[in-house]
């Protein structure tokens, strides 16, 4: 199997949960991040994993050994691990065994570019991780930051070009609170029409922070399954744009991410061609 098929079952062999060390233990070693699309898999599933555990903090243990990283999965690869870090993370430590790493933390030692979270032993990562200090709490639950009025006015129906809008433009969800009471609602709205409808989404200036992204994805996924004839965003040169465009490549979904709205109205029409041709087809 090619590690662009990679599957869960693989994946899960490489992730573990240690409770008593309130750890979370990657394994990447002797793995090779070919591409992005390896590394939005493999983070996907760190994700997922994470997730099903229902404790949001963890310690992380990560196992370098034999580590490959192509030059152009390197993107992919610090910006998926900056994002899991700052949601889940209350510290990570890594290590390596090779000789590079070895002489690595020897000439660093004493030195402002001493990295005191990399060892060339599990055991030596572990004990590093039973000094550092749990940041967990009994069950994070999270205050909302938006109220049903903050919803309304973002979304609207054009029933004659069966068009849901979604105007996300410079709204931010913190958290996974944030965006279930915001798919809540949709779902509410979209259930009471009885159809399905193209999406429309600006997405210019929002923010989707690490701790909501994994909702997120799973929430917008469920709700285009359901009742989605096919989505289309916008935003001129968003971070968070680049952010789906990354995540698509290991979630089976095209981004259809356009500049303006002209061109997301644009591409809407297009899939509205395929669907009429497709059923024509089928006739």
């Amino acid at each position: 199997m090619a590690q662009n098929e990679i599957s869960k079952a693989m994946l899960n062999k490489r992730i573990s949960f240690h409770q008593h060390l309130m750890t979370m233990e990657a394994d990447f070693s002797d793995f090779n991040f070919e591409n992005s699309t390896i590394v939005n898999s493999f983070y996907d599933r760190l994700e997922d994993r994470i997730a099903e555990t229902g404790e949001e903090k963890w310690f992380f243990l990560v196992n370098l050994c034999g580590t490959r990283i192509d030059p152009s999965a390197w993107f992919a690869y610090s910006r998926r691990g900056r994002d899991l870090n700052l949601a889940h993370s209350m510290g990570s430590v890594r290590f390596d065994a090779s000789e590079v790493t070895a002489r690595q933390i020897e000439r660093a030692a004493n030195t402002d570019a001493f990295d005191p979270n990399l060892f060339t032993t599990r055991d030596a990562a572990i004990e590093r991780i039973k000094a550092l200090p749990s940041t967990r709490r009994k069950r994070i639950i999270h205050d909302p930051n938006y109220v049903q009025a903050d919803f309304v006015r973002r979304v609207s129906f054009d029933a004659e070009n069966v068009i849901m809008e979604a105007d996300l433009s410079h709204f931010v969800f913190h958290h996974s609170r944030d965006v279930n009471d915001f798919y809540d609602f949709l779902e509410d709205r979209i259930k009471t029409s009885n159809r399905r409808w193209f999406f429309l989404v600006n997405l210019e200036g929002c923010q989707i922070l690490p701790a909501a992204w994994v909702q997120y994805a799973h929430r917008g996924k469920q709700l285009n399954i359901a009742a989605s004839l096919g989505s289309v965003r916008y935003a001129p040169g968003s971070e968070t744009a680049e952010d789906i465009r990354m995540r698509s490549e290991s979630q089976n979904f095209r981004p259809n991410l356009r500049n303006t709205r002209e061109e997301a109205l644009v591409r809407i029409e297009e899939m509205r061609a395929e669907i009429i041709a497709e059923m024509g087809g089928q006739s």
